[in-house]
């Protein structure tokens, strides 16, 4: 299955040509850095490409400042992670092990290169994609986490962190090695933690205050200006990001969790064109956020939109949720739809503790070797079905329907019967929760003639049905009667992606008719970047 990036250990290393070489130098400075200087250290801003002209640069554990990697970075070689694309901080402490000369271009100025030399960019891209995916697959980070199977506020941050991609080490309390992290920090091993590299006790963890750390949530001013506001982080957001930034519009987009959106929860996609061994939901559209940053678009999150107003000089405004406000000549809403809650008594009480409405390798892990249940018919409850089945010890699929003929694609639900792991039970419904602190147990109703029965399980995925996210839109645009956005004829708009309000538009899941699929979320927010331009250029 495809990835975010090429395998690093096996990729072919790709010098920088000289005339690249000659472009950093015009715009970058040289230093030099005695043996023992720290270039970087974790947390500090990614806010400059360092190239290596002699001398060596070595990786380092922020928690023993011992040398971190076997391998270290020599002439030739460059500095640099993904997040200098967003004006992220660096993940891991970087020291001189010699004398060590460097060019180093700010940012912005790389950026610019980065746009005028593609074939520069393309190299300076797959390395840091390589890099990334290296840090993912060893789960090497100087975030840490302490607990997280016992913590509901840690696990948040587990969920945060791996659904942005962003490398993280997690250990379970009691082991060598959380003792370890904890005396280094000078904290209590017997007790959860969120910890950014050996300084920072992250205390009462949120993902926004993680995401400060990781320097993630765009720094904006109030009130600041852009040409589009792209509200919204799923595969019709990051397209339009891509295409907006493409088109040198100035583009900013809001997400209120994690880049992907629904769709970033999907285990494995099989029919999105261009990949026949299948991506997951998050790396692909990971990919389109690198691709976005690079063409300038920026993103911000995790930040909420819950009010937008129109101004008097016909701009809107776009309200968080801590109340900081930026503006936009036009807005996209992209903000598609999430599952529904069942009403099951006790069912907020157990979320993140038993109910879940995704399922990452961060749930596998705490269905593993276990009954796991799934709510639903739908092609994200397959997906979900067959992710799980590898780690847990059986899933059990609830249909509250006959058949999966109507909701699921074909190819999956004979995939779903021939798998000896997953049951599925149609006309089955449940009706109850048992548990303390987590999830225990639940009853199972028979739609057919009423009987019960009682089923152990520590994990249920819920993935019924789906409602629009449009309250935010604060009566702005016309809404059909299940509270989608209208566009197009059914307004009177020639643009299939025009609402009702002049420069408010609509793409992919949370627009009134749309093919709820993530390649028609693609396609509509790749080609609406076309009238929006249109209307800022008016």
């Amino acid at each position: 299955m495809e990835t975010i990036g090429r395998d690093l250990s096996e990729m072919q290393r790709v010098p920088l040509a000289a005339a690249h070489v000659a472009a950093l130098r015009a715009a970058g400075t040289q230093r030099l850095y005695p043996a023992g200087t720290f270039l970087a250290r974790a947390g500090e801003p990614a806010d400059r490409f360092v190239y290596v002209v002699a001398g060596e640069v070595e990786v380092v554990n922020p928690f023993t400042d011992e040398r971190h990697l076997p391998s270290t970075l020599g002439p030739t070689q460059f500095m640099g992670e993904i997040s200098i694309l967003n004006g992220g901080t660096w993940s891991m402490p970087m020291r001189a092990v010699t004398e060590t000369c460097v060019i180093e271009v700010p940012r912005a100025d790389m950026l610019r290169l980065m746009s005028e030399i593609p074939e520069m960019s393309d190299i300076v891209i797959t390395v840091l994609a390589a890099r990334r995916r290296r840090q993912l697959d060893s789960r090497d980070g100087t975030l840490v986490l302490i607990g997280e199977d016992d913590d509901r506020a840690v696990r948040r941050i587990a969920e945060f962190a791996s659904r942005n991609r962003f490398p993280y080490r997690s250990y379970a309390l009691g082991t060598p090695e959380a003792g370890a992290i904890a005396k280094s920090c000078a904290i209590s091993s017997a007790r959860p933690a969120v910890i950014f590299g050996r300084d920072v006790v992250v205390t009462d963890p949120t993902p926004d205050k993680v995401a400060q750390l990781l320097g993630l949530n765009y720094d904006l001013v109030d009130d600041e200006a852009f040409d589009v506001l792209i509200v919204g982080g799923g595969p019709a957001g990051v397209a339009a990001g891509v295409y907006a930034g493409a088109e040198g519009l100035r583009a900013l987009v809001i997400e209120d969790l994690a880049i992907g959106g629904q769709a970033g929860t999907s285990s494995r996609i099989e029919n999105y064109m261009g990949f026949p061994t299948g991506i997951s939901g998050a790396d692909l559209v990971w990919r389109g956020e690198v691709q976005a940053m690079k063409f300038g678009t920026r993103f911000a999150m995790p930040r909420r939109v819950v009010k937008l107003e129109r101004l008097e000089d016909d701009a809107f405004c776009a309200t968080f949720d801590n109340d900081q406000r930026v503006r936009g000549r036009a807005v996209i809403a992209a903000t598609g739809v999430q599952y529904r809650r069942l009403p099951i008594d006790r069912l907020e009480a157990f979320e993140g503790a038993g109910i879940y409405y995704a399922a990452t390798e961060i749930e596998a892990r705490y269905c593993r070797n276990t009954e796991t249940i799934i709510i639903g018919g739908g092609n994200s409850a397959g997906q979900a079905a067959m992710f799980l089945s590898r780690s847990a010890g059986h899933v059990r699929l609830l249909v509250r329907g006959r058949s999966l003929a109507t909701s699921m694609s074909s190819y999956l639900s004979n995939r779903l019967e021939a798998e000896p792991a997953i049951t599925i039970e149609y006309g089955a419904e449940v009706t109850a929760l048992q548990g303390a602190d987590h999830l225990e147990a639940v009853t199972i109703r028979n739609v057919a003639d009423g009987t019960l029965r009682t089923v152990s399980t520590c994990a249920l995925f819920v993935m019924v049905g789906a409602a629009p996210n449009t309250g935010w839109l604060s009566g702005l645009a016309k809404l059909d009667a299940h509270g989608f956005v209208l566009t197009g004829e059914a307004i009177g708009e020639t643009s299939p992606y025009a609402t009702s309000q002049p420069g408010l538009f609509a793409v992919g899941d949370v627009r009134a008719n749309s093919v709820k699929r993530v390649a028609s979320s693609v396609g509509e927010g790749s080609v609406v970047i076309s009238k929006v331009w249109d209307y800022v250029h008016a």
